[in-house]
């Protein structure tokens, strides 16, 4: 029988990583089950540190898995031993051109406000499930809030009654990524929604308490991330939405769709693009306006808009008013 490694530095190093990375507000839950996983083929292995070796041999297991999965895994381990080389030289550090790499991501497909009033026509009819008795109008909110907030999924299942202000219109955010909180305002219409959504869900009887999930199933239990992807995915699937290239929406896709919607009122008000978007950074939750540009993709209505304004500015130049 083989003896158990004495992991003990081992586990400190990976401690003291992670604590690291969360100290500036990272969650690190994927790179943390990637370690764990390998943690467990160092004890099988009998050895007490990682080399080039026993590195190759680890992901070799995982070869079968998608480029997005084994891309979290090894890079995982990459950025450990880079972190680990900052006191200990010698230590090994995978060859970072030998690493997995990530597939291209599809372009997001833009939900339009016509595909929007379809589906939300679609889900309003929606009979009422043995677990979600209010299943039309929580996919009807979601759907509203997505589309209008720019929300993301997780915020948007762990929001709770005490979260919301339904006369004012706002809902506070708390804790989402980079453990950052805001507050976010509400469109007239969007607080509409809200309002009819809560006087269902009083009509329905369930919990009232603060602390109960705004979106619930049966038994005020909190929808989960997945189950209202499917839920969402299902609906849109089945209410014809989709692409130009025939593709169905992902629920991300919303967010997308918000961030460009927000940039073609800009262009058609003829707005200070430049200057509102640190507005809609603040209002999406990013830490700057660099992750908000990840959301506002080549898309052609924007490229039309941009270029009609170019026009309008610097027609004269372009025909020779310049000297």
């Amino acid at each position: 029988m083989r003896e158990t490694a004495n992991l003990d530095a081992w586990d400190a190093v990976v401690a003291a990583f992670l604590s690291s990375r969360r100290a500036i507000g990272r969650a690190y839950l994927n790179e943390e089950y990637a370690l764990l996983h390998l943690r467990r083929f160092l004890v099988q292995s009998g050895v007490a540190d990682l080399d080039a070796a026993t590195f190759d041999r680890w992901r070799h297991q995982f070869q079968h898995l998608s480029a997005s999965s084994r891309v979290k895994r090894e890079h995982a381990v990459y950025k450990l031993c880079r972190y680990r080389r900052r006191t200990d030289p010698a230590c090994f550090l995978p060859d970072r051109d030998t690493l997995a790499r990530q597939t291209p991501h599809a372009l997001p497909t833009i939900v339009g406000a016509d595909q929007v009033q379809r589906l939300l026509a679609y889900v309003s009819d929606l009979p009422p499930g043995s677990r979600s008795p209010l299943r039309a109008q929580v996919l009807r909110l979601a759907v509203v809030l997505l589309y209008t907030a720019g929300l993301r999924r997780g915020e948007l299942v762990r929001l709770t009654l005490a979260d919301v202000d339904a006369l004012s219109g706002v809902l506070r955010i708390r804790e989402s990524k980079f453990h950052k909180s805001r507050w976010v305002p509400l469109s007239p219409s969007a607080r509409a929604e809200l309002q009819a959504y809560l006087a269902a869900r009083r009509r329905a009887g369930l919990d009232e308490r603060p602390a109960a999930p705004l979106l619930c199933t049966a038994h005020a239990r909190a929808y989960s991330c997945q189950g209202l992807y499917n839920s969402v995915k299902q609906a849109l699937r089945d209410a014809g939405i989709r692409g130009d290239g025939g593709r169905v929406p992902r629920m991300q896709d919303f967010r997308h769709s918000f961030a460009v919607a927000a940039l073609l009122r800009w262009y058609e008000t003829d707005a200070d693009v430049q200057s509102s978007l640190p507005k809609l950074a603040l209002y999406m939750g990013h830490v700057s306006i660099v992750s908000t540009a990840y959301y506002l993709r080549w898309m052609p209505a924007v490229v039309s808009k941009a270029s009609a304004r170019f026009a309008r500015s610097c027609a004269g130049v372009i025909d020779g008013g310049a000297s």
